[in-house]
């Protein structure tokens, strides 16, 4: 394959048939081939450490793509080497010709993960006909470090309209995208439909690049979003804290100030030339107040969520989001006594907090205990209906919600935080789980539905009589308060009684909006 920095040649994704291939929809897993990591910029060691990423220099010969590249500093996937030059993507494709255009999913990982990642491996997904390609980004101090001598060098690089240099992980996102939309077609894929999606930390990325301005994300460029355990009603306090919270500018300066010091450094130059490995407090360290995470500089990270809420996004493309039933606050097997819970929830809601014991009351320790999880999970599904009425005032495009409640076997936290991406990626052949027939089946048809949404910016798509089994899911509109269980069932459910939505509805009315 051609791309612009020069040849590439991949391998085959599998080396023998993957269990129940028939069940799981992967009879012509023989077509799917993987090409890994290929650079998509220049390494960011020495002088372009806490710069935007450069362009990486072109290769003469073939690059043999074949294994793995580098992951980067902070990372906890399991990436075989970690270095700075870890800029680099992985393309899986099934496409016989370069002429296929596939639709496309890019892939963002959460915090500290990986291309690498067995459970990001995205074979399972090109056999169900998408190209699908995940990539490595900064993270940590390494992705987030702001400094007034940072600023002033990044916005004499760039001219940017930029409050801070801070988010040089959100431009390394940014660069994968672009590169993805300039080179993918030499894979099969189609650059038109290009459908951006992550987890957690990655599904903020997927909200910062729906709202990027077109300097750094050109208009076109995206065809579709999906935001994983992600964006909530910005009156949630929840968002202030999860995966999509970023820092304001003065407090991330402080935070690099701080980071100064506890590196006996004073400019950024005596930084640079520490080895990565010596630098202490790359993720958060004592006194730091908090880790590292993006900054409201008014440019990559153009406004609040809830100013950018409030005006059409700058890439209204169909959207979809949703959470899983035990995070953001919900704890599978949770002990708690009476007396506990009704401590925390009066001490959440204040003087909320009777109509709060009403909505969800207890009598007993059992009782309290799943209380107490369903008062965060119907706060979830409402968080997430907030967002999407927000999004329906302004967006020609339309949003769709789900709630996943399948526990994978084999562990004991229930439906977690990121248990859906096996099946949203169909590749339970990479997670030693004891899985069952159920779970193949499940497998297929969230695959299926996040390979419709990649085609067509819709969930439900007649694509074969394979897909006939799949039940219709609906945007969710303003004046409906439902949203889509999947997992252990299929079909519109409730996001709550209509007492619990009037009772979160007033407690997020009472919060600054982030």
């Amino acid at each position: 394959m051609s791309t612009a920095n020069g040849p590439v040649q991949g391998i085959q994704a599998f080396d023998a048939a993957p269990p129940n291939a028939t069940i799981a929809n992967l009879n012509n897993w023989q077509d799917v081939a993987v090409w890994k990591g290929i650079p998509y910029a220049a390494s960011t060691a020495g002088n372009n450490r806490w710069r935007p990423p450069q362009p990486r220099a072109p290769w003469n010969t073939t690059f043999v793509a074949d294994r793995f590249g580098d992951g980067c500093p902070t990372t906890s996937g399991q990436s075989p080497n970690v270095s700075e030059d870890c800029l680099n993507l992985n393309i899986w494709s099934a496409a016989n010709s370069s002429d296929a255009k596939l639709p496309v999913i890019l892939w963002t990982h959460p915090a500290g993960g990986s291309g690498a990642d067995p459970l990001f491996d995205g074979a399972g997904m090109a056999a169900q006909g998408i190209v699908f390609v995940n990539y490595n980004h900064r993270d940590g101090a390494f992705g987030f470090l702001a400094l007034p001598e940072l600023t002033k060098e990044f916005l004499s690089d760039t001219n940017a309209n930029a409050t801070v240099g801070a988010n040089w992980a959100v431009l390394d996102q940014y660069a994968a995208l672009r590169w993805v939309h300039g080179n993918i077609a030499a894979f099969g894929g189609d650059p038109g439909r290009i459908t951006v999606v992550g987890q957690s930390a990655g599904s903020a990325a997927v909200y910062h690049t729906v709202n990027a301005p077109h300097d750094l994300v050109p208009e076109g460029t995206v065809f579709a979003a999906i935001a994983e355990s992600g964006i909530r009603d910005p009156r949630d306090p929840l968002a202030a804290s999860l995966a999509e919270s970023y820092n304001n500018a003065t407090y991330s300066l402080q935070l690099g100030e701080a980071f100064l010091k506890v590196n006996n450094a004073t400019t950024l130059s005596e930084l640079r030339k520490i080895p990565w490995k010596n630098l202490r407090g790359t993720a958060s360290f004592p006194g730091s107040g908090g880790g590292f995470r993006p900054t409201l500089d008014g440019y990559a990270l153009s406004d609040t969520y809830a100013r950018l809420l409030a005006r059409p996004p700058s890439h209204s493309v169909p959207l979809m989001t949703g959470n899983t039933r035990d995070e953001s606050g919900a704890v599978f097997g949770l002990n708690m006594t009476l007396a506990q819970y009704t401590a925390a929830i009066t001490k959440q809601y204040g003087t909320l907090s009777e109509r709060a014991l009403a909505a969800w009351p207890a009598s007993n320790d059992s009782e309290a205990e799943a209380a107490f999880n369903l008062h965060w999970q119907d706060t979830s599904r409402v968080s997430s209906w907030g967002f999407a009425r927000g999004w329906n005032n302004v967006s020609s495009s339309p949003i769709y919600t789900y709630f996943w409640d399948h526990a994978p076997p084999g562990q004991n936290q229930g439906a977690h935080h990121m248990s859906e991406i096996n099946y949203v990626f169909n590749n339970l052949y990479k997670t030693n789980l004891p899985w069952q027939l159920e779970d193949y089946a499940i497998a297929r048809r969230m695959s299926a539905y996040w390979a419709n949404f990649a085609r067509t910016g819709r969930p439900n798509v007649d694509v074969d009589a394979r897909q006939d089994d799949l039940p219709v899911w609906r945007p969710t509109l303003a004046n409906e308060t439902v949203t889509m269980r999947v997992g252990d069932g299929w079909g519109d459910i409730l996001i709550a009684g209509k007492e619990r939505i009037r009772l979160i509805t007033d407690y997020f009315n009472e919060q600054v909006p982030f």
